[in-house]
C-alpha cells in the first residue's frame, strides 16, 4: 500500500511531502528549506531533507508518468551538462514540437550506447509514442545510433532523422529549467544521488508545464501529489 512509503518515518507524510515538492521545485537549498520550516516551527535537520529527496524523488517521478498527457511525435533530442563529483556528465534530454517533456537519461559518456539507452527508456515511458521525426544536434553519435535502432526495430522503419539547429532551440531553451535548479546545488557527490534528484526536478518539471491532466493549480497540485504517493488526508 502507498501508506507503507511513510511508515516508521518521525515526521509527517505531508511535511515531508512538502519539503521534497518545494526542494525539486525551486531553487532552494537543504538549509534554505531547513530555515523555513524552523520558522513554522517545524525542527529539521537538512541532512534528514536530503535523505528524503533522495528516497522519495524517484518515487514521484516513476507515479507521475502514470499520469501524463500524451506527448507528439515529433523528437526534439539535446543533451546538456551536469557536473558530478567535480567532472561534467551528459544529461540527455527530448521534448516534443510543443515543449512537453518526453524523457531524460543521465550518463557519464556522450557516445553511441548512451544515446541508445536514452531513446529506449524514452520509448519505454507510456505518454510517448513512437516519433515520426528525431531533430537532433551535431552529436555524431546520432547518426550510428538512430539508424542502429531503426535496423532492431526498436524505432519505426519510417522515422525521419535530422539535423537542424534552429529547430532544436525549444529543448535547449528548455534546459534552463534544470540548469538553474542544478547550479544551486553545486554539482552532485556521485552519478547515484544527480539521477535520483534530476528525476525528481524533471517530474516537477513537467507538472510545471501542464502535463498532467489532473492538476490545474497549485492546490490541486499539492492534493495530487498527495494523493499518488498515500499521503491523502
Amino acid at each position: 500500500m502507498s501508506q507503507n512509503l511513510f511508515k516508521w518515518k518521525h515526521f509527517e507524510s505531508e511535511i515531508i511531502l512538502l519539503c521534497v515538492r518545494w526542494y525539486l521545485k525551486y531553487t532552494l537549498s537543504y538549509r534554505n528549506l531547513q530555515e523555513i520550516m524552523s520558522e513554522r516551527g517545524v525542527s529539521i535537520a537538512h541532512t534528514t531533507i536530503m535523505r528524503w529527496v533522495d528516497e522519495y524523488a524517484p518515487i514521484m517521478d516513476k507515479k507521475i508518468r502514470k499520469h501524463l498527457k500524451p506527448t507528439n511525435d515529433s523528437w526534439r533530442v539535446d543533451e546538456t551538462y551536469i557536473k558530478v563529483k567535480g567532472k561534467w556528465k551528459y544529461l540527455y534530454r527530448a521534448v516534443d514540437s510543443k515543449g512537453s517533456t518526453i524523457d531524460f537519461y543521465l550518463s557519464e559518456k556522450r557516445d553511441k550506447q548512451a544515446a541508445k539507452k536514452f531513446f529506449k527508456k524514452a520509448l519505454g515511458s507510456s505518454h510517448n509514442q513512437q516519433p515520426r521525426v528525431i531533430t537532433v544536434d551535431k552529436n555524431q553519435a546520432y547518426e550510428v545510433a538512430i539508424p542502429e535502432l531503426i535496423y532492431e526495430g526498436t524505432l519505426g522503419c519510417r522515422t525521419r532523422f535530422r539535423q537542424i539547429k534552429y529547430l532544436n532551440n525549444i529543448v535547449e531553451q528548455d534546459h534552463r529549467f534544470i540548469k538553474r535548479k542544478v547550479k544551486q546545488m553545486l554539482g552532485f557527490k556521485n552519478l547515484k544521488t544527480a539521477e535520483k534528484t534530476i528525476c525528481g526536478i524533471e517530474a516537477m518539471n513537467m507538472i510545471r508545464k501542464g502535463q498532467v491532466e489532473e492538476i490545474q493549480c497549485a492546490l490541486s497540485e499539492i492534493e495530487f501529489l498527495n494523493k499518488i504517493m498515500g499521503a491523502a488526508a
